[in-house]
């Protein structure tokens, strides 16, 4: 194992109420130089939270009491925390609601733990890294319709000066389409970009973040549409953005 797939300083935090597979998944992640905690339901989950700083939140779906959808929206609320969801195979429905309430990715049971493991490294390399480019686009912003785009910091602002709460994946779809302004972008390849997997059949989960982002940018837009859907091909932000140094 080289120096370059581990990441010694993830805390990654466990959810599940499947003792074997917490315990599996911990055993598997430590032998990355992951830092890993584990809780069996939302009770333990805000302990151990409330105790660290958490990188990524593996959450499984199906658990007594409160289930994951209701723990991934109060997640959501008040953390811009990774979150990788765990679904039954054949639960569409339950992918599509975790996703819409900013969960990053999602895997299916039964999974192999490599496959769950290249999703925990994008992810964090969404999250924690810039998007391959300049080395100084770090401190660039991007301007579009009166918002900015602040790639170093993550965040973006609306015309008013105000801080648009964005989930990690929210924010690199943005970033992706303000990049490519004004041309258009088909789901595999924003799927490429934001997640680095190609598409599998009935994933939607780059139309769920589009209505999520549509929600957020175009309410603060006066309701104009920024997110055009090119119908069969993909999506398109329809103002040009250019870019500023952040030191400007």
């Amino acid at each position: 194992m080289s120096a370059e797939e581990t990441t010694p300083n993830a805390h990654i935090l466990v959810v599940d109420d499947d003792r074997e597979i917490r315990d599996l998944l911990a055993r598997f992640l430590k032998k990355y130089n992951y830092r890993v905690s584990a809780a069996a339901n939302g009770k333990e989950m805000a302990k151990v939270l409330s105790q660290w700083s958490i990188d990524l939140v593996v959450l499984d779906i199906m658990m007594p009491g409160e289930d994951g959808l209701s723990l991934c929206r109060s997640l959501r609320e008040k953390s811009n925390v990774a979150i990788i969801m765990l679904t039954m195979m054949n639960e569409e429905t339950d992918r599509i609601v975790g996703l819409e309430m900013g969960a990053d990715d999602y895997l299916t049971k039964p999974f192999n733990p490599r496959e769950l493991m290249a999703r925990i490294k994008a992810v964090l390399r969404r999250t924690n890294s810039m998007p391959a480019g300049n080395a100084n686009s770090r401190a660039d912003i991007l301007n579009f319709a009166g918002f900015k785009l602040d790639i170093g910091r993550r965040q973006l602002f609306s015309p008013d000066d105000l801080l648009i709460d964005l989930s990690s994946g929210e924010f690199d779809l943005l970033f992706a389409l303000a990049e490519h302004s004004q041309k258009l972008l088909t789901r595999d390849q924003l799927l490429d970009i934001t997640s680095g997997r190609a598409e599998a059949p009935f994933d939607r989960s780059i139309d769920m973040q589009i209505s999520r982002l549509r929600r957020k940018i175009e309410t603060g837009n006066k309701g104009e549409e920024l997110i055009k859907t090119i119908r069969g091909a993909g999506y398109m932000l329809t103002e040009a953005a250019t870019r500023q140094n952040g030191s400007s």
